[in-house]
């Protein structure tokens, strides 16, 4: 990981280390300024319950409902995934426009994107997978809690998949 790029606005220099984390490029890396207590974390817990709840309800977690997609004999999904493309667009363009900061009051900062092909690679692998299993890495806890068990095996698989990449990472041509 000690591959930096000078092209993407988040590789400021080699020494940069958010958390023992060097910035190589990716804009992933959390730059919040304050750390958060354990039972302020504990409204993202909260809230991720309750987002489970909603994909349960909604049949968004249904690997039925994903295979239907893919066959395209239904606009269920496409209409959800549709819905949070534009409610992403509309916030992330609110957060720009009006300079929203965070709750305790930090600049929300959004790096731009730099296009690379193996975006195109990687979209291609996480269809597949999608496809296969029947879940991306969201819903795969809503289907646990809802009572999937054979959704373990994708989950740790997706973990493995995580595992290797940062492996590998400093390897593959970013």
């Amino acid at each position: 990981m000690e591959k930096i790029h000078r092209h993407s606005p988040l590789a400021e220099s080699a020494d940069t280390d958010f958390d023992n984390i060097k910035v190589d490029g990716c804009d992933g890396a959390n730059r919040q300024q304050t750390a958060e207590s354990f039972t302020a974390n504990l409204k993202y817990l909260l809230v991720g319950i309750l987002f489970g709840i909603i994909f349960v309800k909604a049949e968004i977690v249904s690997w039925f409902r994903i295979q239907e997609m893919f066959r395209l004999d239904s606009f269920h999904m496409y209409g959800v995934i549709g819905s949070a493309v534009a409610v992403g667009l509309l916030s992330i363009w609110l957060i720009k426009r009006f300079n929203i900061k965070t709750i305790s009051g930090e600049t929300v900062s959004i790096a731009d994107k730099v296009f690379d092909k193996g975006q195109i690679y990687g979209g291609g692998l996480f269809g597949i997978g999608w496809a296969i299993t029947g879940a991306c890495p969201g819903p795969l806890f809503a289907q646990i809690g809802a009572g999937y068990l054979a959704v373990a095996v994708t989950l740790l698989s997706a973990i493995a998949g995580t595992w290797f990449y940062g492996l590998i990472r400093a390897r593959l041509p970013h």
